[in-house]
This record gives structure tokens, sequence and C-alpha cells, in this order.
């Protein structure tokens, strides 16, 4: 299997077993890739549910095999999403995930109801 992407929201069922976190199957999860701007997403909402910080980022370090700096190509097509994801809310770091998942031609798995549909030419699962 390819490397994976996962969002914040990926990330934080994981972390937290909630409903869809079984679809993120051991291979799933051996392959699995962030960006870094979603991994201080998901540490900021650790520390924010009264987490160590340190150990906020070590459990969201946790959730996927490599994390991935956010480069100037995945800023300049996250920036670039917004004509095609702005109708649907889509945050900085939706985006950035989805520029990640872009450049490396990888899925994505979310749990953001609002993702289904999205036509950005990579496979989004969203998993509840």
């Amino acid at each position: 299997m390819n490397e994976v992407v996962f969002d914040a929201s990926a990330i934080l069922a994981l972390l937290q077993q909630e409903r869809g976190a079984e679809k993120l199957t051991l291979e799933i999860r051996n392959n699995a890739v962030a960006s870094t701007v979603n991994l201080a997403e998901v540490q900021s909402k650790l520390v924010n549910m009264k987490n160590d910080p340190d150990q906020a980022w070590a459990a969201a370090l946790s959730s996927v095999a490599a994390a991935e700096p956010f480069t100037s190509r995945q800023a300049n097509i996250a920036g670039n999403l917004i004509a095609k994801t702005e109708s649907r809310g889509l945050s900085l770091g939706d985006r950035s995930c989805l520029a990640l998942a872009i450049a490396l031609k990888a899925p994505v798995y979310t749990t953001e109801q609002i993702w289904k549909g999205l036509k950005v030419g990579v496979a989004i699962h969203v998993i509840r």
C-alpha cells in the first residue's frame, strides 16, 4: 500500500477512539502521513482539552508514520484550492491536508462530511 494522508479530524478520531476510527486499519495507519499544519491542529485541540503540550504533540505524532513539512508548493496548492472549496467552508488546515494529498497523489482520510463529493483530483474517504 502507498502513502495515505490523514487530516486532523481523522487523527483525533483515532486518538479518541471515536466512531469511524475502526476504518483506519493497521495497514492504513502504517502508511499514513500528515501535514505538520494538521499535526499542530491536533496538538492544539488536545492542549485545549487540558493535555500537556509535549504529550499532546507526542500523541499527534504517534498517529502517523511520518510528519510532512508544509512546503511552498503545498502552500500554493492550498491557496489555489480556495476556489473549489470556499462554498464548503474548508479551513486553511483542511486545504493544507488536501494540498499534501494532491502533492503526493495520495488518498486522504477525514471525518468531515462536507468533504463528500469534493473533486480535487485525489480520493477522499470520509470515515463516518
